[in-house]
């Protein structure tokens, strides 16, 4: 007989099965590679090239162009600005809809002081970022200091802009805007619309402060507990209050970009951009860091959605496909984040109730 510090065999001891043992090993290292790689994060990214592939195949002289991919990038740089203004809201756990509409009385206003008014372009642009700065402040009074509820509050304000874009443009189109100043849009470099080089910076500078500095930090600890945040000493309201200030200033550059690159702006351009900015707001909480809305999770979520609505539209489709296909995209992806929510405090309870199980075989 034979004695170690960790096992004791004897002679008739069988002995251990090399390839279970070996099939362990492979199932172990299994287990580790597709929990370090959590497939389910970049499920976006998986279904994007899905897209490409799919389309590719059924539109092979349509889909797979450079002139496809360029306009997808240059229509949703203005969709990606306005949905970053709105993840600093939803990252306090507030709501603003009447971003959308904001975006849609700044566009505007831009129009209306250049054609009308013939006002400097630069005049134009800070008369227009400042009026949507007034308008986030009237949110925040509302919200932050009132205490209406930010759905109620900016439901109401977002009626209000409504009228005054209807007054100021006498619901009528507006343009077109000077071509210098088109240009500060639709000018290309390395081949795409500079304004994608503008919803790249805002994306990186967005990232940046909510992911990297403590104001970011103490915004998401107020979306997940604001009674915990005051009693931590974080000013809970002027977080709330500045965030809709922030959203209205993205949604204001929305607008003036809006319009340099179009030209011409219809009363009834900004309620369009409200539905796919959200939706890849609350997609992107399944993507990178699922249910919590992030920069890069936004990012892939808006290119999901880009690519889907351009290969069905390219298909033949008629327009309300947009809509639709980014409506079904909200309602899986807020309805993905519920039932992950539910499932996680059984998945702790299970792995808290193994660990004990093997503590108390040990």
């Amino acid at each position: 007989m034979t004695f170690d510090s960790r096992t004791i065999t004897t002679e008739s001891s069988p002995r251990p099965d090399r390839g279970g043992d070996g099939r362990s090993r492979a199932t172990r290292l299994l287990r580790l590679v597709t929990g370090r790689v959590q497939v389910p994060r970049y499920s976006g990214l998986l279904l994007c090239v899905a897209l490409i592939v799919f389309f590719s195949i059924q539109l092979p002289e349509t889909f797979p162009t450079k002139a496809t991919f360029t306009s997808i990038a240059g229509d949703q740089a203005v969709t990606m600005v306005l949905a970053l203004g709105l993840l600093v809201t939803l990252a306090v756990g507030q709501f603003d809809l009447s971003a959308a509409q904001n975006l849609g009385m700044s566009a505007m206003i831009c129009s209306v002081l250049m054609v009308h008014h013939n006002v400097n372009p630069g005049m134009a642009v800070l008369v227009t970022l400042l009026v949507g700065l007034l308008v986030g402040v009237v949110n925040a009074i509302f919200v932050a200091v009132i205490g209406i509820d930010s759905l109620i509050a900016t439901l109401g304000t977002s009626s209000v802009l409504l009228a005054v874009t209807g007054q100021v443009s006498n619901y009528q189109f507006v343009g077109p805007v000077p071509s210098g100043f088109q240009e500060f849009s639709n000018h290309e470099i390395f081949g795409l619309p500079i304004v994608v080089l503008y919803a790249v910076l805002l994306c990186l500078i967005a990232w940046y402060v909510l992911e990297h500095t403590p104001v970011g930090r103490r915004a998401f600890a107020v979306g997940a507990n604001p009674d915990a945040s005051r009693l931590a000493g974080v000013r809970t309201g002027w977080y709330i209050a500045g965030s809709f200030v922030v959203t209205s200033l993205f949604a204001a550059m929305a607008g003036v970009l809006v319009t340099a690159k179009i030209g011409n702006v219809a009363p009834t351009l900004g309620p369009a951009y409200l539905l796919p900015s959200f939706a890849a707001c609350f997609l992107g909480t399944t993507q990178l860091k699922p249910g919590r809305f992030n920069v890069g999770g936004t990012v892939i979520a808006l290119v999901l959605l880009a690519i889907g609505v351009k290969g069905l539209q390219l298909s033949g489709n008629q327009l309300w496909v947009t809509d639709l296909f980014s409506g079904v995209a909200l309602l899986a992806a807020v309805s993905a984040a519920v039932l992950s929510a539910k499932r996680r405090p059984r998945r702790k309870q299970r792995e808290q109730a193994s660990r004990a199980e093997g503590a108390r075989a040990h």
